[in-house]
């Protein structure tokens, strides 16, 4: 199992419809199969996403934020690891709104 603990990762691509902005980062812990992620943005407050590590190193996970607008806003992602020729991780993510206008999109972090 890929394991997340401690590691960086800072987002790369998002859909147009996601909340996440390039100065994104996120410092991921991990206990077993669990993870977790404390997070903020320019237009986020606060955020926290939490998930279940596979023995593939897949990760399945929820999420949910406060913009400075006070608006919360929730979702689900699963993010599948490409492990790069310098040995980071890169996570491919799906996710999908489960509040607001529910639409879905792609987004792509690497390990700093």
């Amino acid at each position: 199992m890929i394991q997340y603990h401690n590691k960086l990762f800072r987002l790369v691509h998002n859909s147009s419809n996601g909340a996440l902005d390039g100065n994104m980062h996120f410092h991921y812990l991990q206990q077993g199969h669990v993870i977790w992620s404390e997070y903020k943005s320019e237009s986020i407050l606060k955020g926290h996403l939490m998930g279940i590590v596979a023995e593939d190193g897949i990760i399945n996970m929820s999420y949910h934020q406060v913009t400075y607008s006070h608006e919360i806003m929730t979702g689900t992602c699963r993010s599948v690891p490409e492990i790069l020729p310098n040995g980071k991780i890169r996570l491919h993510e799906k996710w999908q709104w489960t509040s607001g206008d529910r639409t879905s999109g792609e987004s792509t972090l690497e390990e700093i």
